[in-house]
């Protein structure tokens, strides 16, 4: 069984790790001419992940629409 002050360094850590993420999403807030900071921005933020181009795909992501090709674009 854990002891309190497990317990409490491990509160401590979270309420850290929040903190340095709400200062990270108010410098994007900051940096950004939106009235308000678009999800995909925020997601980039907190996940740390590039900007993503259109039409591409993040590993694991399922393709756009019903996956299917259409016969044109196989040829």
């Amino acid at each position: 069984m854990s002891s309190s002050a497990d317990r409490t360094f491990g509160q401590e850590s979270a309420a850290l790790d929040e903190i340095e993420l709400t200062g990270e999403l108010m410098i994007a807030a900051t940096d950004s001419s939106a009235e308000r900071l678009p999800t995909a921005r925020i997601d980039e933020v907190l996940l740390h992940r590039p900007p993503q181009q259109p039409g591409e795909r993040r590993p694991g992501e399922p393709p756009a629409g019903d996956g299917r090709v259409s016969s044109a674009a196989a040829d």
